[in-house]
């Protein structure tokens, strides 16, 4: 992307202040330092959704591109459920240029016809689908360290609320103290029932290749999981297979990185020239193709992907779209890390009723349920 920015914009310098490490959290440390001392960059990247309007927005520090938008012609080439992910109060504060799905169910194929198993498309078929291969002597599920349990919980949520609802957990209208959370909850009790024993101690890589091993039927894991696969060497629909998890067929539960435009921004021309780039076809089919994601756009051109992710374009064009937990959409930093908080004392002890007590809590101390 920065060399398509380099030709189009030749006499702009572009420095790329990159913080390796951390999984961003090394490079969030020193842009929070940068902003503190006002000596904001004139752009960065972070998750589209909360975790940019829940800090930086809240705190004066990113500019609306309402006008940006509008010039570009964004609005035509951006679903429309995508734009009020990113908004604030009619405001639009990032350019995403890339999507990833969360709520992606990875299978091996081989193991599910050997059982005579159906790829499940609802909660009751999955969950059955699992009792049948434990009781063939087959892992049902792979799971790993934390992280990945609050990923699989925001998609149990999202298959058993249904859009709507789980939208509702995040901008107050749904109870979290209601019985369709607990319906919920329960069966993310049983799903983690037919997960291995030994989550705690795998990458979100080693319970993925467990499926494409064959050492497991079912993964749930966003969609990078199958940049991996083609990483080391697995082929689609030979190796692994891919459907929405059980419950959310024709939603697109999505993450992505985004820039913004920084208030006082030492050289606002020259990242408006950036956020361009960032928002083009040009610019988002240079990128997406490496990153393994798919374009924000819905115009750009799908034989430059591979298989699954022209597949994941053609479900980011047509379906609903909701945000990430996990990933930074939906919730700001200090209500994600509340229920991160819950949920790690749930897997410690199990128990429900305190889990769904502490998640209200949760809304309560950080989120919109005043």
């Amino acid at each position: 992307m920065i060399k398509v920015f380099n030709a189009a914009y030749p006499d702009i310098e572009f420095i790329n202040a990159a913080v390796a490490g951390g999984a961003g959290t090394n490079a969030r440390a020193v842009l929070a330092t940068r902003l503190q001392a006002g000596d904001p960059p004139d752009s960065w990247q972070g998750h589209a959704g909360q975790e940019l309007i829940g800090t930086y927005v809240a705190g004066g520090q990113i500019e609306p591109l309402n006008d940006l938008y509008e010039s570009e012609g964004w609005l035509a080439v951006m679903p429309e459920t995508l734009i009020p992910l990113i908004s604030q109060d009619g405001n639009i504060y990032s350019v995403p240029v890339n999507i990833h799905r969360a709520n992606v169910l990875w299978y091996n194929p081989g193991i599910l016809e050997a059982n005579n198993v159906a790829v499940p498309t609802t909660m009751d078929e999955w969950l059955a689908a699992m009792e049948t291969l434990k009781a063939a002597g087959v892992q049902p599920l792979a799971l790993g360290e934390q992280w990945t349990k609050m990923h699989l919980l925001e998609t149990i949520l999202l298959g058993t609320l249904g859009p709507d609802a789980y939208n509702g957990l995040w901008d107050g209208s749904t109870d979290w103290g209601s019985a369709e959370v607990k319906a919920a909850l329960d069966n993310y009790v049983k799903v983690l029932s037919y997960a291995n024993t030994d989550s705690a101690s795998l990458s979100w890589q080693d319970a993925s290749q467990l499926v494409v091993n064959g050492d497991a039927a079912f993964n749930v894991m966003g969609d990078w999981a199958e940049g991996y696969f083609r990483e080391i060497g697995k082929a689609p629909n030979t190796d692994y297979g891919w459907a929405p998890v059980p419950g959310s067929v024709g939603v697109f539960q999505f993450l992505s990185d985004s820039f913004v435009l920084a208030v006082g921004a030492p050289d606002p021309e020259g990242a408006t020239a950036w956020l361009k780039i960032a928002g083009s076809k040009a610019g988002q089919e240079a990128f997406n193709p490496v990153k393994g994601s798919i374009c924000a756009r819905t115009d750009c051109d799908k034989s430059l992907f591979g298989e699954y992710l022209q597949s994941a374009m053609d479900d980011w064009s047509s379906n609903i779209v909701v945000g990430s937990l996990t990933h930074g959409v939906v919730a700001n930093d200090s209500w994600k890390s509340e229920i991160d908080t819950a949920l790690g004392a749930f897997i410690a002890d199990g128990n429900v009723d305190a889990f769904q007590s502490a998640l209200v809590a949760a809304c309560q101390n950080s989120g919109p349920c005043k």
